[in-house]
């Protein structure tokens, strides 16, 4: 386990910070102080210690351990539970990667939980730092700073999305473009598409639960805010809907493109075999082994090349014109 990340806020000032966790329960004596506590791929024995001081439901614990969980906002008698993720998006692989992070949330304690040591925790403490004057809320300051942080990151992914397929689309219609590269893509875009829905999609929830007035945790002053972040979790689900639609409309048009020129090759090939049906259909007339007119005379030979090249020119500019060849 990492050393925890602690800090202390008094009255909205930041007060203290780096203590070890026996220190928590001595800054909760004092009433007018926030705690945060940061804890990556803890031990057991020292989530037990704070779920012991906060007062934490056996069952939240037991998902903080684990992880993997559903996006979700539990409600217990005293304190609340969260679980969401982080998204990044990888533009050269097509790939969507997710960091869970778990949350409990007190009236005076928020302690946030994750495994991943890729997790940019040092970036929630920078959205903290920007925005010193809302400290005063306490610890739906610090909830809006970390949500705030992780709908951001669905943006700037969805966003990027975006640009891959755009780039997909332009590349539909390129004469000389990857038919299977592309649809290889298209498929990979679809399964990131999915995964972000998997996760955007509960937050929607997750965050609505937050500003109904009957969980009491957020002050009149941070509603705003939340509104804010919950209207931005509404924009990337859309976002991203729009998006999965496009991926399978540009999916569904590349085998259409690839069907209709499979279809133009057919004709064509088709035309050049009726023109070569001429010459094969008069040698094989000139090729009977009975008396016909010409027979065994230069003049057959002349009319049989005469109509070979004259019926083969006729089809010739009959297909062209018809745009069949």
């Amino acid at each position: 386990m990492r050393t925890p990340k602690t800090r202390c806020y008094r009255n909205g000032d930041l007060v203290d910070e780096g203590f070890p966790l026996a220190d928590v329960s001595e800054h909760l004596a004092d009433e007018g102080c926030v705690v945060w506590v940061d804890l990556c791929s803890p031990e057991e024995a020292d989530l037990d210690l704070l779920a012991e001081e906060l007062g934490l439901h056996a069952l939240a614990v037991e998902d903080a351990m684990k992880l993997h969980q559903r996006p979700k906002l539990d409600r217990y008698s005293d304190h609340l539970f969260l679980s969401a993720y982080a998204i990044t998006f990888s533009p050269e692989t097509a790939d969507v990667e997710t960091s869970e992070i778990a949350a409990f949330i007190t009236d005076r304690a928020f302690v946030t939980v994750h495994k991943d040591p890729d997790f940019n925790i040092d970036a929630v403490v920078a959205r903290w730092d920007s925005s010193p004057d809302l400290a005063s809320n306490g610890v739906a300051f610090l909830l809006h700073g970390l949500l705030d942080f992780l709908v951001d990151g669905y943006f700037e992914a969805v966003e990027a999305l975006d640009e891959q397929v755009e780039e997909l689309e332009s590349q539909l219609f390129e004469p000389r473009s990857d038919q299977e590269a592309v649809q290889r893509r298209s498929f990979d875009l679809r399964k990131s598409l999915v995964l972000m829905r998997r996760v955007i999609l509960p937050m929607r929830e997750v965050v609505n639960t937050l500003l109904r007035r009957d969980v009491h945790l957020l002050p009149n002053d941070m509603a705003p805010y939340f509104q804010d972040v919950y209207d931005h979790v509404l924009r990337a689900m859309e976002w991203t809907e729009s998006l999965r639609d496009l991926a399978t409309s540009v999916l569904e048009a590349n085998l259409a493109i690839q069907g209709n020129r499979l279809n133009v090759i057919t004709k064509k090939v088709t035309g050049y075999a009726a023109i070569i049906a001429v010459p094969t259909a008069i040698t094989g007339f000139y090729g009977q082994n009975v008396p016909y007119p010409g027979f065994s005379e230069l003049g057959g030979f002349y009319s049989s090349i005469a109509l070979i090249v004259g019926l083969s020119t006729l089809l010739y500019l009959l297909f062209k014109r018809n745009d069949w060849i």
